[in-house]
């Protein structure tokens, strides 16, 4: 979600290598919360697949090799598991193995009250926001299975307890269930899953619409009662930024978080959702 927040100073990440040897794939890579996972990856020693359908995900894989550091960018769209699976193998062929997978794909496509969606609405909504996840993980674990150990950090929403986003908010707990059995069931494999649940997040401008239709004036309106409500809702008055919902998923996808799976992370502000 974009929005107006207050300028917050980035993490420095200079000196850090949590993930030195590691190979972390990233969805979602293009923008956003994505791109700063991407980046801040890279800058702690992660080979990173970058993953996105835009090819804007070009680019960020030359910031990061511009920078010495290393990356490949992989084109797919997660909506379909054979992509996802596609994905899990050119990454482990390129990088050895997969250590780390982070499940950023997902985001409202419309906003309005739940009586004005559409049934393909709905249903592209939830391909949205849910079945990228589900696939990955899907696609992934027989990966992390076969070397004993792996870590999936999931991105939720607080967006579960919000307005003019049913469909988008329903998968969002959708992810929010497959992260507690995931972490349930394969705990014992040296499998970790947990989840962050960013709130508002100023993203800035999007390079990529949500939809192709521009938003009518009731659309705004109901697009502007979800960062008053998101506002509102922060103990903190503020929107976040992708930089500290970064540092969240970094902390969960790292060995600084052994002893945490199945784990909900709200990231807004004191706003539980």
């Amino acid at each position: 979600m974009t929005g107006q927040g207050s300028q917050v100073g980035q993490p420095s990440r200079r000196g850090r290598s949590r993930f030195a040897g590691k190979t972390v794939v990233v969805t979602g890579a293009a923008q956003g919360i994505g791109r700063a996972v991407a980046l801040a990856m890279a800058d702690e020693g992660a080979q990173v697949a970058l993953v996105d359908r835009s090819n804007i995900v070009m680019e960020v894989r030359e910031v990061i090799v511009g920078r010495g550091l290393q990356a490949t960018a992989i084109q797919a769209d997660v909506e379909k598991h054979s992509e996802c699976q596609r994905i899990m193998k050119d990454t482990a062929q390129a990088l050895g193995r997969i250590d780390v997978l982070v499940n950023n794909v997902g985001g409202t496509i419309w906003v309005q009250p739940y009586e004005h969606y559409k049934e393909e609405q709905i249903i592209a909504e939830i391909n949205r926001s849910l079945y990228p996840t589900l696939w990955c993980c899907h696609a992934a674990l027989p990966y992390m299975l076969a070397q004993g150990s792996g870590s999936i950090v999931n991105v939720s929403s607080t967006a579960t307890r919000g307005i003019h986003r049913v469909p988008y908010s329903a998968a969002k707990g959708g992810v929010n269930a497959l992260t507690v059995c995931l972490a349930f069931e394969y705990a014992e494999k040296g499998i970790r899953v947990n989840a962050v649940a960013p709130g508002g997040t100023d993203v800035g401008t999007r390079r990529i619409p949500r939809n192709d239709v521009p938003p009518s004036t009731h659309e705004q309106d109901w697009y502007q009662a979800i960062v008053d409500q998101s506002v509102a809702s922060s103990f903190m008055r503020r929107y976040g930024t992708p930089e500290e919902q970064a540092a969240a998923i970094l902390f969960l996808a790292s060995d600084e978080a052994s002893y945490i799976t199945g784990t909900v992370l709200p990231v807004a502000g004191g706003d539980l959702g």
